[in-house]
């Protein structure tokens, strides 16, 4: 504790978070030892390929010496008490137990080796010290090939019957997954009621989300979270990002409200 602090970025909210700050010297230097560290070696039946939004850190330290800094050790918003000043970068430690005994590495997927990951995650500031619970993995994202086999009812295709949901229709994220869950449900009772089901405007989040598993292209579908570059162009062009993105907002509460009217009549 002599080396970490509580904080949440700017501020927000209350001190979730313990922070591991690096001087630059040190970050280089955790880059390096993840890129060569020794990596688990896939099977001949296992196909590596990586969501962009789970990479692996060993990953993203061989894309560049910087990329860790721009992504899960941005430092950005997390200023060092002690100093005043935002650290070169920072690794965040969320609480998982109760007791505050128990902390995991956030946005830390890795596919180093057991014994890898005991030596490299110790070099990080305030961790030399520290005790395992459990070591980091890769978790698989099992999903569809949604464009080739869903409707945009979210039904199967030769079985409309059968609705899927959730992120194994190829959004990702909680939220997305959640709001997804909604929809089929919503598309699931039209259908038994022997109803059309009236479709979110593609204006709004849930119409965007509904659209992308069945309108990205099926050859190399990727999942997907929710995001502005779904959402159809604005009329008028914006060039402030800010202004653009609250015009966007707008837009879609004011078609998600008629939509939301036309849907309970």
């Amino acid at each position: 504790m002599e080396q970490v602090y509580a904080a949440s970025r700017y501020d927000r909210g209350g001190a979730d978070y313990l922070n591991c700050p690096f001087d630059k010297e040190q970050y280089l230097a955790f880059v390096e030892a993840l890129r060569k560290g020794d990596k688990v070696i896939p099977h001949d039946f296992e196909k590596v390929v990586h969501f962009e939004g789970c990479m692996p850190v060993e990953v993203l330290a061989e894309r560049g010496e910087m990329t860790l800094a721009f992504g899960p050790m941005k430092p950005v918003g997390l200023r060092d008490p002690r100093t005043g000043r935002d650290p070169f970068a920072v690794i965040q430690l969320r609480q998982d137990d109760k007791h505050a005994n128990l902390y995991n590495l956030v946005g830390f997927q890795t596919k180093l080796t057991y014994p890898e990951q005991e030596r490299v995650f110790r070099t990080i500031p305030g961790l030399e010290k520290v005790k395992f619970a459990r070591l980091g993995s890769m978790h698989r994202n099992t999903f569809i090939n949604a464009p080739a086999c869903l409707t945009e009812t979210m039904q199967l295709k030769g079985a409309p019957h059968i609705f899927f949901a959730g992120q194994i229709t190829g959004v990702e994220g909680y939220v997305e997954s959640a709001a997804s869950g909604f929809l089929a449900g919503l598309s699931a009772a039209a259908f038994y009621r022997e109803h059309n089901f009236l479709s979110p405007p593609l204006t709004t989040a849930l119409g965007a989300l509904l659209n992308y598993p069945v309108a990205a292209s099926a050859e190399n579908f990727q999942p997907m979270n929710i995001t502005y570059g779904l959402f159809p162009a604005l009329e008028q062009r914006i060039r402030k990002r800010r202004d653009r993105r609250q015009a966007l907002a707008d837009r879609a509460l004011t078609d998600l409200d008629l939509w939301f009217k036309a849907e309970k009549q």
